[in-house]
């Protein structure tokens, strides 16, 4: 989110509070812990709130104004004493940037609302455009490529900062893909509701993603790594997909996105 309360210095050693988001604690806890690594390396002393819920996202995108506050009651409560809050998900952050400001407009929580907007940030825009971190000490041979998901892209100006850090990673050879900034198909409620669509679009991504020849695919947002980690795999290929958090933060023991998890010998 752009103002200018995000423009300000970070104290010395910030203390930020890390929202994990409901699909990174139920199906990929690994992301959460790189986001750790990563905040810590760049200096930031981190809090991991065990009150923290969702974020109110599915039932705000489905009109449901009412329980939507309700659940973001709790993230507000949750998260409050913290120098930022960052996410790991463009999607989330961007929930709590853009939408709860709107969503408790006129209420008794619009200051804290617009208070926590200013200083919640998507994980690797925070790590460049506030922590200033400009490479990072990982080694991952692979040629991959980035999808940028809507949320990051279009709600909070994320681009060219994990494109950044990628690029210092030794090993790393960065590929673009056709219609790199082209959703995916996930959005959310609306692959459940428009099926036929939704696996239309990722259709063609997956097209995309197979003609760059990238052997790694990454993107920022969980939901739209598995909505197209599944799509390939369905389409028989060996692209693995993974979080940027996992590989900036070098989580090269963590088996893919989709695969079985590793067997460990007894």
């Amino acid at each position: 989110m752009a103002s200018e309360e995000h423009s300000v210095a970070p104290p010395k050693m910030p203390r930020v509070g890390l929202f994990v988001t409901c699909l990174v604690d139920l199906f990929r806890p690994s992301i959460g812990f790189a986001a750790v690594k990563l905040l810590e390396d760049a200096g930031c002393s981190v809090v991991v709130p065990s009150a923290q819920t969702c974020c109110g996202q599915p039932a705000y995108n489905s009109g449901d104004r009412k329980d939507a506050r309700g659940v973001a009651r709790t993230v507000l409560r949750a998260f409050r004493g913290l120098d930022y809050v960052v996410a790991p998900s463009g999607s989330c952050a961007g929930m709590i940037c853009e939408h709860y400001p709107k969503l408790f407009a006129g209420e008794p929580e619009e200051a804290e609302a617009e208070a926590l907007a200013s200083r919640t940030w998507e994980l690797i825009s925070f790590l460049a455009d506030v922590m200033k971190v400009e490479r990072v000490e990982c080694h991952w041979p692979a040629r991959a490529t980035y999808h940028d998901s809507c949320s990051g892209l279009r709600e909070l100006g994320i681009r060219q900062q994990p494109r950044q850090l990628l690029g210092s990673v030794e090993g790393l050879e960065l590929v673009e893909m056709a219609e790199a900034e082209v959703c995916c198909g996930f959005g959310g409620t609306f692959c459940v509701k428009y099926p036929e669509i939704s696996d239309s679009i990722v259709s063609k991504k997956a097209e995309n993603i197979e003609n760059s020849g990238a052997e790694l695919l990454m993107a920022g947002d969980l939901g739209c790594l598995m909505n197209m980690a599944g799509k390939l795999q369905r389409r028989g290929s060996r692209v693995e997909v993974r979080h940027v958090a996992e590989v900036l933060a070098g989580q090269q023991e963590e088996p893919a996105i989709g695969e079985p998890a590793k067997q460990v010998a007894k």
